[in-house]
């Protein structure tokens, strides 16, 4: 196993309530260029899906791809929203989602 110091949090930059699902972003991900990234997989470890399902994404194994200097010693959480009514950024989580990132983030730091 690889060594962890960093659970690092994003979220998917997507409009409040909007259905994205973890399939969706690892499509966004390994689509070719240029309307893509071109990834061989999604860039994130855990997707955190609106009604709070928390989805596997890259095996904790792989180095992810989400943040610059830390991919190699940090698991990616991704959560589905971040965007706002007004178009800008805003913490758009769930209830359910909330939740669920609690309970991956105390099982993790148990980990």
């Amino acid at each position: 196993m690889r060594t962890i110091n960093l659970l690092a949090i994003h979220c998917s930059a997507t409009m409040a309530g909007r259905p994205v699902t973890a399939a969706d972003l690892k499509a966004m991900h390994t689509r070719p260029k240029p309307r893509g990234n071109g990834w061989s997989d999604i860039g994130y470890h855990f997707v955190i899906e609106l009604d709070g399902r928390v989805v596997a994404g890259r095996p904790l194994r792989n180095v992810g791809a989400h943040i610059g200097g830390h991919n190699a010693d940090s698991i990616g959480i991704c959560y589905v929203g971040g965007i706002g009514s007004n178009g800008k950024a805003e913490d758009t989580r769930t209830p359910e989602q909330l939740a669920a990132m609690r309970q991956l983030l105390e099982q993790l730091r148990k980990d």
